[in-house]
């Protein structure tokens, strides 16, 4: 069977996500954050696309990016490529990263353009992750703080701030609370501490993970925040466990 073609978008303007095969986490630190958006400026600088906003969280990246001198889908592989074999080289592993096509949909009117940009800045909210979407060092939203106090950043911000002329209006709208869904998917909906306990349930009992030693503890803490992606923040909670424990547990070894 044949694979539907991609809508293309009379704008040039695409929302884009990469997640992570079986929906795993595969930015395990901040290097590997630091790296992915290192590809994404790099293939911004030759041309590639312009960007208007990212958002990298464990398992998946956002990407507000308009086609320019290549189509959108060599772009996306050219970043990914790149990031896949430096990923394996770190981890010592083999095989696929991403899921096999990346998701994107067309952004065609104003409405929907900020829309999208908007869902982007607030997944590492509406995940639990942050109070507040200034919190989140992985997104552009700090970037436009730089663009709106005079610095340089490499967000191509030209077009919201000729809609939002001062940063209190952006960040009154960034801010709004909305049930907007786009891709299909919700960072709010994926695990609630119900769902997430009883799924940890049905392979593991938490009572005694907590009570292992601390080597044999750890690995399996290790082992639930890959396999179930959730954030630290989370898991500490459901389990009963101190978030300095979860850090520790699933701190990349060197």
């Amino acid at each position: 069977m044949s694979r539907k073609a991609r809508r293309k978008s009379k704008t040039g303007i695409y929302h884009i996500m990469l997640r992570g095969i079986d929906k795993r986490n595969i930015f395990l630190d901040d290097e590997d954050k630091r790296k992915f958006i290192n590809n994404v400026m790099k293939a911004k600088e030759r041309g590639n696309f312009t960007l208007y906003a990212y958002c990298i969280m464990n398992n998946h990246v956002h990407l507000l990016i308009k086609e320019e001198s290549e189509p959108i889908g060599k772009s996306v592989k050219r970043i990914s490529i790149g990031y896949i074999a430096w990923h394996n080289s770190k981890y010592k592993r083999t095989g696929h990263l991403f899921e096999n096509r990346f998701k994107s949909e067309p952004i065609e009117t104003q409405n929907s353009f900020f829309r999208v940009l908007r869902y982007i800045h607030q997944n590492p909210l509406k995940a639990g992750i942050v109070n507040h979407v200034k919190d989140y060092q992985w997104s552009s939203y700090r970037q436009y703080i730089n663009k709106y106090n005079g610095f340089n950043s490499f967000i191509d911000a030209e077009l919201i701030q000729s809609y939002f002329r001062d940063f209190e209006a952006f960040k009154s709208y960034n801010i709004e609370k909305n049930d907007d869904e786009f891709l299909g998917y919700n960072p709010t909906r994926k695990y609630n501490d119900e769902k997430l306990r009883r799924d940890i349930l049905d392979k593991y009992e938490i009572d005694k993970i907590v009570n292992l030693p601390p080597k044999e503890r750890n690995l399996i803490i290790k082992n639930i925040y890959h396999e179930f992606g959730v954030t630290i923040v989370q898991l500490s909670r459901v389990m009963g466990v101190g978030r300095g424990i979860v850090q520790r547990a699933v701190k990349p070894e060197k």
